[in-house]
């Protein structure tokens, strides 16, 4: 039988923490590196947006799901990786393309290092420090796409 996909929803904190960061982003003001992704919805075609960390690591820019394998990386895929990055009344629009599983651990650790503190809750314990073995195993639970 085959396991679904990790997706951890937003409980209630974690939305209205996602709606407060979205809100001031969208005003032009980083929090930590943060960005409003906007992608088309894969049914509506309306524009979709959620709060992202965007993540400059080793000379490349990516997007990690903490959450695992949500609206917005279902999306993202569907959208063929188009998509834009708001800050203020700043629009960049980019194509992603996903990161193989294989590839993951250095990006995932240096992830965790830079925000543990604010989604560590959706990585079970493991933290900057764990082994690439560690993250090599967890890395399907978390898509990962690097910005072109």
């Amino acid at each position: 039988m085959a396991v679904p996909p990790r997706h951890v929803e937003a409980g209630r904190g974690a939305a209205l923490f996602n709606s407060v960061v979205r809100w001031i982003t969208a005003r032009g003001v980083s929090v930590w590196g943060s960005r409003v992704l906007a992608v088309r919805g894969r049914r509506s075609g309306e524009w979709r947006t959620v709060p992202v960390n965007l993540l400059a690591h080793d000379g490349g820019r990516y997007l990690v799901a903490p959450r695992g394998h949500t609206q917005w990386v279902r999306n993202l895929r569907a959208a063929g990786g188009a998509g834009e990055l708001r800050l203020g009344g700043r629009t960049e629009a980019f194509v992603a393309d996903e990161v193989a599983d294989a590839d993951k651990p250095e990006i995932l650790r240096e992830y965790l290092r830079r925000w543990k503190f604010e989604v560590g809750v959706f990585f079970d314990g493991i933290d900057h420090t764990a082994s690439d073995e560690t993250l090599l195993a967890i890395a399907p639970g978390y898509p990962v796409f690097r910005l072109r």
